[in-house]
């Protein structure tokens, strides 16, 4: 998985309630959940959660580095993928209040090659709304995105992919934004963004896990990160030459939650920055995401890149900040969140039990082909590798399905369900409440 994935995540719903409320959280309960998600490699990785700027919980399972037999740790650090945005943002504010930039200026001053260079504004770069084409939609990406790259590099090939739309017309997430935002820091401060965001956030909120990421020193508690086949494997390493300030940072939980704090609480920005920060158009702010579950509103970003996944979210009513990341996943992100927000607000919650099935080589003959729909445009193919059932579409990495039930195959990760028919040589794939119906092409 990549930084191409991340805006799947990037519409969490997160949910507070008052200081009594977060005093009750269950922690016996909440530590037995994820023991559970350990012990059936369901998830790897840390969180954290603070009220009134205090600790409230804290919990690391799984492992930084597998190979090693090295656990994680509350110390342990993640790449955070798209939360780089945020101190991204961060830091173009500073610049703004400095007088060095505004939000109106476009940007051919400092890009003339790309498109529509003189009609984008940093702005719109912030926000998603420049039509600048997102380099990591490409589909030959991945086989790239390993190496290093130059900034006169990315620049060529980020204006080499052109306009999706007019800029100003439409939002529509895009990494490329981030990374001209990166240059755009540099070449103002004169200075790397992996000194900035030390200058002008690390050190002011006492960050003491936070920086700009480069090749993983497992040696200096770095984690590797890693997909679940049978074992966890581990994933490869984006260059962080690539994303830089879309995707490039690394930190901890425990960090995330102070880095909240002091966002929210204007230790970093003034109020009017934050604000617009926050205001959102096309379901976009500039740096920041609405969060709201039921009538709370949180702010803040997800993000993915590799194997590693992460959230944070501050919530203003009950002065609540929230950060987990994780460097393997083989459930729901979204349902971990929720289960940890509901702990938090004292709703009820379930523990999976997680059963396994047993199915024979001859059984799983019956299910292997090729399948289309009439609902969705897409050719699903079953294939088996090592007694193990895999779902794979065009274009895509195969993904191993567990056995649930008889003729019953799940990936909890997707919240993904399949149902075979073999008599009728068909199967149900059923997600998000969606029941879709494919026939076994002959």
């Amino acid at each position: 998985m990549t930084i191409k994935k991340e805006i799947k995540g990037c519409l969490l719903a997160f949910l507070v309630t008052t200081l009594g409320w977060a005093q009750k959280i269950d922690t016996q309960k909440l530590d037995l959940y994820f023991k559970t998600l350990e012990t059936h490699n369901k998830f790897m990785g840390s969180l954290a959660i603070s009220q009134n700027g205090q600790p409230i919980y804290a919990k690391s399972v799984g492992y930084a580095d597998v190979e090693h037999n090295r656990k994680a740790n509350e110390n342990t650090k993640y790449r955070i993928g798209s939360i780089s945005k945020t101190f991204t943002s961060v830091l173009l504010f500073k610049a703004i209040e400095n007088k060095k930039l505004s939000l109106n200026q476009t940007i051919e001053n400092f890009f003339p090659t790309i498109a529509n260079a003189n009609k984008i504004t940093i702005s719109q770069l912030l926000n998603h709304h420049s039509g600048i084409h997102d380099f990591t939609r490409d589909d030959d990406y991945e086989d790239w995105n390993t190496k290093p790259m130059t900034a006169r590099e990315m620049v060529a090939l980020i204006a080499k992919g052109g306009s999706d739309f007019e800029p100003g017309s439409k939002g529509k997430y895009c990494n490329s934004n981030y990374v001209l935002l990166t240059y755009i820091l540099e070449k103002t401060f004169e200075k790397p963004y992996s000194e900035l965001v030390q200058t002008h956030i690390a050190k002011p909120l006492g960050l003491k896990n936070t920086f700009f990421g480069g090749k993983i020193n497992t040696e200096n508690n770095e984690s590797k990160s890693y997909r679940f086949s049978e074992t966890w494997k581990a994933e490869p390493e984006t260059d962080m030459s690539i994303p830089m300030g879309a995707g490039g940072m690394v930190s901890t939980p425990g960090d995330l939650v102070l880095f909240s704090e002091g966002l929210f609480k204007g230790k970093l920005l003034k109020k009017e920055s934050l604000d617009a920060m926050k205001t959102i158009e096309d379901n976009y702010g500039r740096g920041l995401f609405k969060m709201p579950f039921d009538d709370k509103i949180g702010y803040g970003h997800a993000g993915n890149i590799d194997g590693f996944n992460g959230t944070f979210t501050y919530f203003r009513d009950g002065d609540i900040s929230f950060a987990m990341t994780s460097n393997g996943s083989n459930y729901s992100g979204n349902a971990i969140a929720l289960t940890i927000l509901s702990a938090i607000f004292n709703q009820p919650y379930d523990i999976t039990e997680f059963t396994s099935y047993s199915v024979s080589p001859e059984v799983l003959a019956q299910y292997l082909g090729t399948y289309s729909s009439a609902e969705i445009p897409v050719k699903m193919t079953i294939a088996t590798e090592n007694g193990v059932l895999q779902l794979q579409t065009p274009g895509q990495p195969a993904i191993a399905l567990e056995a649930s039930a008889k003729d019953q195959f799940r990936f909890d990760k997707a919240g993904l369900m399949l149902e075979f028919n073999p008599t009728e040589k068909s199967m149900v794939l059923k997600q998000k409440g969606g029941n879709f119906t494919f026939k076994k092409e002959e």
